[in-house]
C-alpha cells in the first residue's frame, strides 16, 4: 500500500525513493509486524482465555509434566501471527505482485483450516477436532489451486522444473508431475511444522530461522544480477517475497514474546499449518524446494520420527522411540523442556547455514 502511495511522489520528494528498495521495505515489514504483535497480543490472549475454558486439550498419554504446566493455556495464538503478517505485508509489499497474493492466499487458507480444527477442539470440546481426512483434502485442494497459479506465472523454462542444490544448471523436468511434487512440498511442510509445535517456543524459532533464509533466497533469486552471479535460477518478481518473509519473521518474534516458556498462549493448528504452508509456497516459487528440506531439516526429522514410530508399531508391535514426535521422546528420557527447545534451535541454525551454503557451493 505504501509502495503505491509514496513511490509516485518520489519525483517531487527524493527521500521517498527508499520505498523503491526491497531491503528498506522488508525492514519496515519486520518492524510493523513486530509492533502489531506487541500491541494486539495482550488483548488477544485475554479474549482467547475468555472463550476457551480449560485452554488447549492436553494429551493423556503425553509427558506427565504437561498436565501441570500447560493445562489452561489458551491456543489459537496463530491468529496473532496471521494478523500481524497480513497487515505488514499489505502495507509494505507491491500489491501488483501475484506471488504475494498466491503466498498470502495459501497462508490464510491453511490458517483457516487450522482455526476450524482448533475451534472444534477447544470451543466445542471435541478432542478429535477436524478429521485428518478432511484436513488433508482441503489442504491438497488449496495447494493444487495455488500451484497451478504459480506455474502459470513462472518463467516457462522453470515452471515445472525442480532445481537441484549444489549443481549449477541441473533442472529436473517433471512436467505435469511437478504439480504433485509441489503440492506434496506445501502440504508436507504445513503438517511437518504442525508436528513440531509441541513445546513452548519449539516451532516458532525454527520457522523464523527458515523464513530468514528464504527472505535472502527470494531477494537473490528475484534479482537478475545476483542470480546470474550466484548461478541461481532467476524468477522475476519473486524478490517481493522477501517482504512477506520479513513480515513473517517480525510476527514470529512478536508471538515468541508471549510463547516463551512458560507460554501464555500456543499458536495451535491455526498458526502451525499456516506457517508451514507459507514456507512450502515460498520454496516452490523460488525453485528451492529441495533446499527447504535442508533448512527445515528439523521439521523433516520430527515428521520422520512419527512415520517410523507408527510403521514400527504396526509391523512389529514395538516402538522405536519412547514417544513421537521426537521432542517428546527426549522429554520421556528426562530432558528439561528448555534444554530440548534450545538444542533444537541450535540444530535449526546449523541446518540453515547448510542451506545457505547451497547458494554458493556450486
Amino acid at each position: 500500500m505504501l509502495y503505491h502511495i509514496l513511490v509516485p511522489l518520489s519525483d517531487q520528494f527524493g527521500v521517498l525513493n527508499v520505498f523503491r528498495y526491497l531491503t528498506f521495505r522488508t525492514g519496515g515489514a519486520v518492524i510493523t509486524a513486530l509492533a502489531v504483535s506487541f500491541l494486539l497480543g495482550p488483548a488477544m490472549i485475554r479474549m482467547l482465555r475468555q472463550h476457551q475454558a480449560g485452554g488447549q486439550p492436553i494429551r493423556d498419554d503425553g509427558p506427565e509434566g504437561h498436565v501441570l504446566t500447560k493445562k489452561g493455556t489458551p491456543t489459537m495464538g496463530g491468529i496473532l501471527i496471521l494478523v500481524a503478517l497480513v497487515v505488514a505485508t499489505l502495507l509494505w509489499a507491491d500489491l501488483r505482485n501475484r506471488y504475494i497474493w498466491a503466498t498470502l492466499g495459501v497462508t490464510a487458507a491453511f490458517g483457516l483450516i487450522g482455526f476450524i480444527d482448533d475451534y472444534i477442539k477447544v470451543v466445542q470440546k471435541n478432542s478429535r477436532g477436524l478429521s485428518a481426512r478432511i484436513k488433508f483434502l482441503f489442504e491438497i485442494g488449496i495447494a493444487t489451486i495455488a500451484v497451478f497459479w504459480i506455474v502459470s506465472i513462472a518463467p516457462p523454462a522453470l515452471a515445472t522444473a525442480v532445481a537441484v542444490p549444489f549443481f549449477k544448471t541441473m533442472l529436473i523436468k517433471l512436467k505435469i508431475f511437478f504439480i504433485v511434487f509441489a503440492v506434496f512440498v506445501i502440504v508436507g511442510a504445513s503438517n511437518a511444522v504442525n508436528l513440531t509445535d509441541g513445546l513452548d517456543g519449539l516451532a516458532i524459532v525454527p520457522v523464523m530461522i527458515a523464513t530468514g533464509v528464504f527472505a535472502l533466497v527470494s531477494y537473490l533469486v528475484g534479482h537478475a544480477v545476483f542470480a546470474n552471479y550466484l548461478q541461481l535460477n532467476h524468477v522475476p518478481g519473486s524478490g517481493e517475497l522477501a517482504i512477506f518473509c520479513g513480515a513473517l519473521v517480525g510476527a514470529g518474534l512478536g508471538f515468541l514474546w508471549f510463547n516463551a516458556p512458560p507460554a501464555r498462549v500456543f499458536m495451535g493448528d491455526t498458526g502451525s499449518l499456516a506457517l508451514g504452508g507459507a514456507l512450502g509456497t515460498v520454496s516452490v516459487i523460488t525453485k528451492h524446494e529441495l533446499v527447504l528440506a535442508i533448512v527445515g531439516g528439523l521439521f523433516v526429522l520430527e515428521t520422520v520420527s512419527v512415520i517410523v514410530q507408527v510403521a514400527s508399531f504396526k509391523l512389529t508391535g514395538k516402538r522405536v522411540f519412547r514417544m513421537a514426535p521426537l521432542h517428546h521422546h527426549f522429554e520421556k528420557k528426562g530432558w528439561a523442556e528448555p534444554t530440548i527447545v534450545i538444542r533444537f534451535w541450535i540444530i535449526s541454525a546449523i541446518l540453515a547455514l547448510a542451506g545457505l551454503a547451497t547458494l554458493k557451493l556450486r
